[in-house]
């Protein structure tokens, strides 16, 4: 708690003040520590700007409907799925002393089960129609759905008059899924896909509140929606992106970019909390979509996972947002200091928010002689069912972009011309908008690879607060000009301090720079690079994103800092790098050819860029460098045939080739 509170005291100052990268050399602790002091930076920065020219109420309607989109696409939701038939069943049905229960199951849409428990009041309070809440429960394992763990919800708004529909994640339903996919299971594709969890859980909270609309025993223009923990985050973008709902009360679930990166907090939390920020914007821009409706915000100021420092600039900054409207009896908070718990006083500041707006009614506030059920009396479901697909839904909630045959040049440079600008705005959006000096380190390299070429170690700046390092080579032959080679260096290719074996043949004829790109070599294990790539999400970029920047810089370099005239540039990638070097060349044109080893087939397999699968997939990114060279050290996958297509459109199919080394990819002999 402290860490985090000296965090908060410290945004201020990262606002103000740039980063220095002093013109050294730095050590891989020490460039990784710049590294995380770059992401603070940019989350500061995201929670200062995030209501940049929203100065009032019209400034901010005129605002309003992009920035509702905007979160439907950080979702997945943009455009919503089709409203397809619920097929919603009640499977069983039982009576207590204080209410009705009933057992529900629909599909949000085919295949994709809910399960929950519908809470509904003794015929004693009237025959309705019933103010309706839409319960969205946090992490609670249990075979039979997190909800039988928070049916003393139900059970107390059912007495007071509510239908209340408590539901199942798709994590920890009957039906399970995976909420943790980046967290825990290295799913990099969700953020290539811009598949988002929460988007589902979203989805589902929707389309339950269509089906309570079905019923004539519920009135669902009162409905409120309220939950805690993951619950909590997903009535904040519930409510955001329907307004159906007219009362939220977020439980433990609230959050800013700036003090949650640079108090480290973002590994405590689930996928389902933070979204993808293609358009870098904040919580509190998400609770004004929700002003002017009454909006309670319930916290513990000693959750580790929600900690003070995170929520309570949401407060400040929507009761500004609600003075627009005049209505700051609509915004109210609420936190006890406690950890992370579901306890009496919780429900009753959620419960009570909610029963004042809905029914008008502040009568006192009592949960005495709330019997639970025994679980399995809350079973939806006797067995799985066979065309279930909510453990795979990661994989087709959100469509990925169908690559399409093109029969002409001319259509061709019309879908790249639209291609490149949609990968700018949808995929590189968080590039820095302006470059900062490189102040470049340069020094002898004693190391054999003398003998080849003048050589040096060098280091320089590629945006605030990061250093990037690697060696230069400088050929001995006095030419003008000279053919230059970026070997892009991933983790992988880290294990001995001199390994140029492969760039032997090269040294003597063209200008090589080993580039590290920043994380390459820092001291992250699998978790930490987890968390990293989480942290660059929430930013609105990938770790990798954050490389490929780096990359372009390194060009940069070459013809700035070192002012070299180059008669060309090939950048060289392994693996994943090679895949960035390709996106390098499609958007710097100073980049002749690359070359790939080992290259994946796909941005199903990486590297991750987000949202990239929305737009296109690599075998297309190829097809923008051509007719520019692409060389293959070693076979295709041949899901490059789609890239050979294109060539062939540019009448340059031997442009697209294979080679053997290093040295045949360069034709080293020509120079």
């Amino acid at each position: 708690m402290r860490v985090l509170l000296f965090a908060l005291a410290l945004l201020p100052a990262l606002w103000a003040q740039p980063a220095p990268t002093a013109a050294r050399r730095h050590t891989a602790a020490e460039r990784y520590d710049l590294f995380k002091q770059n992401l603070a930076l940019r989350a500061a920065a995201i929670t200062r700007d995030q209501f940049n020219g929203i100065r009032n109420l019209d400034d901010w309607n005129r605002r309003r409907p992009e920035i509702q989109r905007q979160i439907r696409d950080m979702l997945g939701l943009d455009p919503l799925p089709a409203r397809t038939p619920l097929n919603a069943r009640i499977t069983g049905e039982f009576l207590r002393p204080d209410c009705r229960v009933q057992n529900i199951v629909f599909e949000s849409s085919p295949g994709l089960y809910v399960t929950g428990n519908l809470y509904l009041p003794l015929a004693g309070k009237g025959p309705g129609p019933f103010p309706t809440v839409v319960y969205v429960t946090g992490h609670s394992p249990h075979p039979l759905g997190a909800k039988v763990q928070y049916q003393h919800h139900g059970i107390w708004f059912a007495r007071n008059g509510f239908a209340a529909f408590v539901l199942d994640t798709i994590e920890f339903g009957e039906v399970p899924g995976i909420h943790h996919g980046i967290h825990n299971l290295a799913m990099w594709h969700w953020l290539s896909l811009g598949y988002h969890p929460s988007g589902v859980e979203v989805w589902n909270a929707m389309r339950a509140l269509d089906y309570l609309d079905s019923r004539p025993d519920i009135d669902a223009t009162r409905a409120a929606i309220t939950g805690r923990s993951g619950g909590g985050a997903v009535s904040w973008y519930t409510a955001a992106i329907d307004e159906r709902f007219k009362v939220v009360a977020p439980v433990h679930g609230t959050w800013t970019a700036g003090p949650h990166v640079a108090g480290d907090t973002v590994h405590e939390n689930c996928d389902c909390i933070y979204f993808w920020n293609t358009y870098q914007l904040d919580l509190p821009t998400v609770g004004a979509l929700i002003a002017p409706r009454p909006l309670m915000i319930i916290n513990a100021s000693k959750d580790v996972m929600f900690p003070p420092a995170g929520y309570e600039p949401v407060t400040e900054r929507l009761r500004t947002v609600y003075n627009w409207f005049g209505a700051l009896d609509k915004v109210a908070d609420f936190a006890q200091p406690t950890g992370h718990v579901d306890t009496p006083p919780y429900r009753e500041a959620a419960n009570q928010w909610i029963n004042r707006w809905l029914r008008n009614d502040t009568s006192p506030y009592d949960e005495s002689g709330i019997e639970k059920e025994d679980f399995s009396k809350l079973a939806v479901l006797d067995r799985y069912p066979a065309n279930a697909i909510n453990e795979g839904i990661h994989r087709t909630f959100v469509p990925a972009h169908q690559l399409r045959e093109h029969k002409s040049l001319p259509a061709w440079q019309t879908r790249s011309r639209e291609l490149s600008a949609a990968l700018r705005d949808k995929v590189f959006r968080a590039f820095p908008k302006q470059n900062v000096p490189f102040d470049a380190w340069k020094a002898p390299y004693r190391m054999w690879t003398e003998r080849y070429a003048d050589s040096f170690n060098v280091e320089f700046t590629t945006e605030e607060s990061i250093r990037v390092h690697g060696q230069l080579f400088i050929p001995r032959d006095k030419k003008q000009s000279r053919p230059a080679l970026i070997y892009v260096k991933s983790k992988e290719d880290n294990i001995f301090s001199v390994d140029f074996d492969h760039l032997l043949s090269a040294l003597s004829t063209h200008v090589v720079l080993v580039i590290n790109p920043r994380a390459v070599d820092a001291p992250m294990d699998v978790t930490r690079t987890s968390i990293t790539k989480m942290t660059a999400a929430l930013l609105g970029g990938t770790l990798e994103s954050m490389q490929l920047w780096d990359i372009l810089r390194s060009v940069d370099y070459l013809t700035e800092a070192e002012a070299l005239k180059l008669s060309s540039i090939s950048v060289y990638g392994r693996g994943h790098t090679g895949a960035l070097a390709l996106h390098a060349a499609a958007l710097d044109p100073r980049i002749t050819r690359v070359i790939l080893e080992n290259a994946p087939a796909s941005h199903w397999q990486g590297p991750a860029l987000l949202n990239v699968l929305r737009l296109t997939d690599l075998p297309e990114v190829a097809g923008l460098l051509a007719p520019r060279e692409i060389v293959s050290v070693g076979a295709l996958p041949a899901s490059f045939d789609y890239t050979r297509s294109i060539y062939r459109l540019h009448r340059k199919p031997d442009a697209l080739r294979q080679a053997d080394s290093l040295a045949q990819a360069l034709r080293v002999w020509e120079h």
